[in-house]
């Protein structure tokens, strides 16, 4: 296992990390030896933003006498007092879920406390004028959480928080199709400012944690893949990891088959993990896909088509936790007004004005 330092303190965080969105399906006995597993391969980094809280007490098990071995990401605004995953601002809620995450992991301190999803504007002002700051710096304070982080999908929001000198980890979704040079502006933000983001979390010493380095698992089949040809696991991770400021890219595993795919990237050739690929692909190969590059803004209802339509791919391809993040999005699929204004504009003639109707349908709206 390769190793990498948090600019910001001492800690050698695997390039390697765990995500747990998938894992809470597998069984507490699965879930255990899956850390377990981890654990023996030198995985020292643990994202803990899952679909439930089946991880939580089984990690808390494998975990015994290991503690100095693990670094935690724990999300504040993440709540799983009732079983399953909600998203929340609400400090006293916030307050309760962490304390509930500390006690079923069975440890008394969080090494990366996160603020959770702040993928607007408006949840980053809350979070930090609302009290969740303050909380944090105070529990910093106390040693109970020793960095402090944050988990977004938007450039301009991870900048203001960058501008308030907070950060000390950043989670961030990086991969071909959200911001491939030749195909222009992927996902949220264009592809310079993306890149700008990065560039600028190496130069001031924020790590990077790498999620949805498969794009929801989109990138691993040609029929899903934007570009209309699959690239592999590896690819993905090495291209993420290649990026300025990654620390650690964090694949969803769902049991020790998953993981050991994914472990097997240590020994894979350099021939394996080569993505110059990319460079053969032609813009034309994702017309008619929708890659988030929101050419079609402004809306003129102020509509984010693009994270829209990302949180339906994710939630279609079964991420629990993009269904979540779309239901507190301010504005919806179902406020589409279908003046055809993102038809005209999309580069890739996607049909967004037909397509919100069936992603307000999927959703219930």
């Amino acid at each position: 296992m390769e190793y990498r330092q948090l600019p910001h303190g001492n800690e050698q965080i695997s390039v390697l990390g765990l995500g747990t969105s998938s894992i809470g399906m597998a069984g507490d006995k699965e879930i255990e030896a899956t850390m377990t597993m981890a654990l023996e391969n030198g995985i020292t980094y643990f994202d803990m933003a899952s679909a439930d809280a089946a991880p939580f007490p089984a990690f808390g098990r494998a975990l015994a006498g290991q503690r100095q071995n693990v670094y935690f990401q724990i999300h504040f605004g993440a709540n799983y007092q009732g079983g399953k995953y909600g998203w929340t601002t609400d400090l006293d809620t916030i307050k309760r879920s962490v304390e509930w995450q500390l006690s079923a992991l069975k440890t008394d301190y969080i090494d990366f406390g996160f603020l959770h999803c702040m993928d607007e504007e408006a949840d980053l002002e809350h979070a930090l004028k609302g009290g969740i700051l303050d909380y944090m710096l105070q529990l910093k304070k106390e040693g109970v959480v020793r960095h402090i982080g944050l988990s977004s999908h938007t450039p301009r929001v991870v900048h203001l928080a960058l501008d308030a000198g907070i950060l000390d980890m950043l989670m961030f979704s990086i991969n071909p199709a959200y911001d491939y040079e030749k195909e222009g502006e992927y996902a949220i933000g264009g592809v310079d400012e993306r890149q700008r983001l990065y560039r600028r979390c190496e130069t001031e010493g924020v790590g990077i944690s790498v999620m949805k380095a498969f794009s929801g698992g989109q990138l691993l089949h040609a029929k899903t893949s934007p570009f209309g040809k699959a690239l592999t696991e590896y690819q993905c991770i090495q291209y993420a990891l290649d990026k300025p400021g990654v620390l650690t890219v964090l694949p969803g595993v769902r049991n020790r088959q998953d993981l050991k795919q994914i472990l097997d990237f240590v020994n894979a050739t350099p021939e394996e993990k080569d993505y110059s690929v990319l460079g053969t692909f032609a813009p034309q190969e994702a017309e008619g896909v929708c890659v988030y590059c929101n050419h079609c803004q402004p809306c003129p209802v102020g509509l984010d088509v693009g994270l829209i339509n990302k949180y339906y791919d994710l939630a279609f391809a079964g991420d629990e936790l993009a269904k979540s993040h779309y239901a507190n999005l301010e504005k919806k699929a179902r406020d589409c007004i279908g003046c055809g204004h993102c038809d005209s504009r999309c580069p890739f003639h996607v049909g967004q004005v037909a397509r919100m109707q069936i992603i307000r349908a999927y959703f219930g709206e």
